[in-house]
């Protein structure tokens, strides 16, 4: 039986009393939401050397890294190096979105060294594949696609992202409709160009019960993808992208009745005036299945910061019920993220989603401000080092500056509110008030 079948029959294993005991919530909760198919642990059968992970309502907002090769960069330690960075980070998962190189061979290192959920995008592997046969990626059999899904979760991934809602009849009314930027998800890219090609039903939409047969196998979870996630503002939410989410809720509802766990994917690039109903969007249609997104970013015009624009959006989603960021880097649109983009679009992602913690009353999420806040008033400058998201940058900012009285900084030095305050003498003429 798979965790989800386990579930159902209300078996207490060991992977939910990890996850109720990191959570600091009851077994009892976490074994009825992953019933509902509102919490799921992303753990493949053949990747029990990692820690369960709880994804979903009630719970910690969990983050997500990329890392991966391209064709114009293939280093492999590079990416390992990416891996651990992001891990120590503070990284709940990390997807491989690998498009250069020996791929198989990168998943595999990539799976054996990481200590974390491990996320990949098998269509990626099955265009490359067919496109290295000499052919192009409208060339790529359905049973290539399968197959590589199949690879995927025989090596140990956790979980995958597949396309399965972007069908002709979404893709049509996304173009009756008009979109200033159309498609900006390589998987979405692929499902259109190989579905107009082939004159067919996209395959994983097609096939979609040969998929839950697979994912039954290995217990891989399902990360529904949004193939028309919106990328610029002027995009968000419009009939494409409600439509493939419409199919996506009822693609959820066919994984859980054949005892599959799933995720949903949303946007991409929302305002902030949207940003909450998208996430009320798709809690409805979706049935409460756990939302993930990438960001979303707030606005179109700050490459470089767009780590930044990502955390507004991702504090604001998390906090009106998404359950899963993933991090946007500072080379986002610009570039392949290198080892220290990797760390700091982790931290800012981790930002994002205990501040919206905090806003949705998750167990232990403000008793640590509080905990920092006691230290500022104690001026215990060792241990706010310590309670930083970012140690190392905090220390290396203090040791930059030393006042002269080593009790405060070099921003207010001997007109520093606190200190001058901190004696109790000074409260007591206010004893009568």
């Amino acid at each position: 039986m798979n965790q989800l079948e386990q579930a159902r029959k209300g078996i207490v294993t060991k992977d939910i009393e990890e996850v109720a005991s990191s959570e600091g919530l009851d077994i009892q909760f976490i074994i009825e939401e992953m019933v509902a198919g509102h919490t799921i642990i992303p753990r493949n059968k053949n990747h029990t050397t990692i820690p369960p992970l709880g994804i979903g309502k009630g719970l910690r907002t969990k983050i997500n890294a990329n890392i991966g090769t391209s064709k114009d960069h293939q280093d492999i330690e590079e990416e390992l190096e990416k891996l651990h960075i992001a891990v120590k980070s503070g990284a709940d998962t990390v997807m491989d979105l690998s498009t250069g190189g020996p791929l198989d061979e990168i998943r595999s290192t990539i799976i054996k060294e990481s200590t974390v959920p491990i996320g990949t995008v098998p269509i990626y592997q099955a265009v490359i594949e067919a496109v290295r046969s000499e052919k192009t990626m409208v060339h790529m059999s359905v049973d290539l696609l399968f197959k590589v899904i199949e690879k995927h979760a025989e090596d140990g991934v956790d979980f995958i992202t597949v396309h399965c809602g972007l069908t002709r009849e979404s893709a049509g009314r996304l173009k009756r409709e008009g979109r200033i930027m159309d498609v900006v998800s390589r998987g979405g890219a692929f499902s259109i160009e190989w579905m107009a090609y082939n004159k067919k039903e996209n395959p994983l939409y097609e096939h979609y019960d040969r998929l839950l047969e697979i994912a039954h196998e290995y217990d891989l979870t399902l990360s529904l993808g949004d193939g028309l996630r919106p990328g610029c503002l002027a995009d968000a939410t419009d009939r494409g992208q409600v439509q493939e989410l419409i199919i996506l809720g009822e693609l959820a509802e066919r994984a859980w009745d054949k005892d599959v766990q799933v995720m949903v994917e949303g946007p991409g690039h929302v305002p902030i005036h949207q940003i909450a109903t998208n996430v009320q969007l798709q809690k409805q249609l979706c049935h409460g299945a756990p939302f993930y997104v990438l960001g979303p970013l707030v606005t179109d015009i700050a490459p470089g910061y767009d780590h930044i624009t990502s955390a507004i959006g991702g504090a604001i989603a998390a906090s009106a019920g998404a359950d899963f960021l993933c991090y946007v880097t500072p080379s986002e649109h610009l570039r392949l993220p290198t080892v220290e983009d990797v760390k700091i679009g982790v931290v800012t992602s981790k930002l994002a989603a205990h501040a919206a913690d905090i806003s949705k009353g998750v167990k232990g999420a403000l008793a640590k401000d509080i905990k920092m806040a006691e230290c500022r008033k104690a001026m215990d400058w060792k241990k706010q080092i310590e309670l930083s998201l970012d140690p190392a940058l905090a220390e290396r900012l203090r040791s930059t500056s030393q006042p002269a009285d080593k009790d405060v900084c070099t921003m207010c030095g001997e007109f520093c509110a606190i200190k001058i305050l901190n004696k109790e003498e000074r409260w007591k003429y206010f004893d009568d008030f």
